[in-house]
């Protein structure tokens, strides 16, 4: 745990801490008051109910949208079910830059719907949740659906012979085994949600804002650092609750009604009923999901001879020092060196929660690992730059910064992906090794090595993917000599004129091929132990 502990120590706790401490304090005295001051004030009120109220609603929504495509992937077999499911994943890792960028170039002005009806919705509240439905359908087909597909359904037809409905016994026997993994759905999409940023900076723009989109206008537009620090500690206290809660829906889920092999469960369709409800979730994905990003591929087309894709060589002085299409190359190396950084620090933390005389402490340590996917990505980028300002950190200048801020990010999907794995290992197969004599390297390398190689490469493969797409940090950190693709994406729209929206909705769609070809391999790579979330 040593090394774990000291990267979150340096890399999240002290920058967070020198942000707040930055911002609180006044002649080296705490401002207390500061924080009543800045709660009260009606704009800050206004923000702190938006972001719950959109939070809520998106929630609901995918809930109601994806429960059943959920039931789908879990129950029936059909021709390209396997590739659907992919599909289905494919924008759940995807930056949320370019999700917005997708959507904007749906609904948004010249977008689809604008050029069919003259109906545009990006300066409405229904962009950002159409938005969120689309980026956490995956959430929830994942972690509902995997359950689903295990739940024997014998028990479910046992109480329908015995009397009960069809509705009554899918009610009483099947939803309350399945509670605990919709409720940890929902605590992930409203933690997502809550914490949205690129979706709503995108598509909200002057009218709406969340926690994070604030803490961000708050430091670097405002410069009011005691207010962005403010707003931080709250967003941390939240994302602490849920998290607390999640942990706790989690245990409930271990202990769920007997579990079965899913390939048993799933058969084909019967009857015109099932058909149609299968029509209609392949229509809803299509219309739901591939739908913008097909737009996103037709607007970067929409112009001769690839028009958009050339200019991304050259450099107009203004937006880049670089050319545009030298942020692809940056952001494969800074993602490969934070996939390489997650990988090492999540690994060696999953081995210690996995050991079985690992105290309390340790255990603990488990759920402080998730807290960088809802803390603010921004104030985390911001604090680096104001804490490791000093040798002998002194990180600013060096490369090195923007990995490190990726990798936290990647470090919990590595964690999450390799502990089933390695939990399931049976340590006497370590203890006859050390017993012949094997050291611990060579019991890790010929034990326990070849069975969670599979797992160690699919964690691989999502640390690189969300660290390809992380914007909230990176966006303080990127030198302009060296963008990365989210942070180039989100510089284009910023900026007027068709020639960079279009370029923008070229390097979207770049984005978008990167991480589908990432998780095309990671599906292929999948098994059922290791490829629910």
């Amino acid at each position: 745990m040593a090394l774990p502990v000291a990267f979150f120590a340096v890399f999240f706790a002290y920058p967070v801490a020198a942000i707040v401490g930055r911002g609180l304090k006044v002649d080296g005295a705490w401002q207390l008051g500061r924080v009543r001051d800045v709660l009260v004030a009606s704009d800050i009120r206004h923000v702190l109910w938006f972001t719950t109220w959109q939070a809520l609603a998106s929630t609901a929504l995918t809930l109601l949208i994806a429960l059943p495509g959920a039931y789908v992937f879990a129950r029936f077999d059909f021709p390209g079910r396997h590739v659907l499911r992919a599909v289905v994943t494919v924008p759940f890792v995807l930056p949320t830059v370019v999700v917005g960028t997708a959507f904007l170039a749906l609904v948004g002005r010249g977008g689809l719907l604008d050029d069919l009806w003259g109906v545009r919705l990006d300066t409405t509240v229904w962009a950002i949740l159409l938005a969120h439905v689309f980026f956490n359908y995956a959430v929830v087909v994942r972690t509902v659906g995997g359950l689903w597909a295990q739940l024997d359904p014998r028990q479910e037809e046992a109480a329908r012979m015995l009397g009960a409905s069809r509705s009554r016994a899918w009610r009483t026997v099947t939803l309350p085994a399945l509670g605990p993994a919709v409720a940890a759905a929902a605590l992930m999409v409203f933690l997502f949600t809550f914490t949205s940023f690129g979706v709503v900076q995108i598509l909200g723009g002057p009218t709406f804002s969340t926690l994070e989109v604030e803490i961000y206008r708050q430091t670097s537009e405002v410069f009011d650092l005691s207010t962005a620090a403010v707003l931080t500690i709250v967003q941390f206290v939240a994302v602490g609750a849920i998290l607390a809660v999640h942990a706790w829906t989690v245990r409930r889920r271990e202990s769920a009604l007997r579990l079965v092999d899913p390939a048993v469960t799933a058969r084909r369709p019967r009857g015109a009923g099932q058909w149609t409800l299968l029509a209609g979730v392949v229509a809803s994905i299509a219309v739901l999901l591939l739908l913008p990003l097909a737009v996103l591929v037709q607007r970067s087309l929409d112009t001769a001879d690839f028009g958009y894709y050339r200019a991304l060589t050259h450099d107009d002085g203004g937006t880049f020092l670089v050319p545009p299409i030298a942020a692809i190359g940056n952001s494969l190396e800074y993602a490969v060196a934070a996939t390489a950084i997650a990988v090492v620090i999540g690994g060696l933390a999953a081995a210690a929660l996995t050991r079985r005389d690992a105290g309390r402490l340790v255990r603990g340590f488990d759920a402080l690992l998730m807290l960088p996917l809802g803390v603010s990505a921004v104030t985390v980028g911001f604090g680096f730059l104001i804490s490791l300002d000093k040798p002998p950190l002194d990180l600013r200048s060096s490369w090195i910064l923007v990995p490190l801020a990726q990798a936290l990010v990647g470090v919990p999907f590595v964690v999450r992906t390799m502990l089933p794995v390695l939990r399931a290992v049976d340590g006497r197969l370590r203890e006859a090794a050390a017993v012949l004599g094997a050291s611990p390297w060579r019991v890790w390398r010929e034990v326990d090595l070849p069975l969670v190689r599979r797992a160690l490469l699919i964690a691989a493969g999502f640390a690189f993917a969300v660290s390809l797409g992380e914007f909230g940090a990176t966006v303080f950190i990127a030198r302009p000599d060296n963008p990365t693709l989210p942070v180039a994406v989100a510089r284009l729209l910023s900026r007027p004129g068709d020639l960079n929206y279009g370029q923008a909705m070229a390097l979207s769609t770049i984005l978008m091929l990167v991480c589908a070809v990432a998780l095309l391999v990671l599906e292929r790579l999948r098994t059922d132990r290791t490829g629910e979330f």
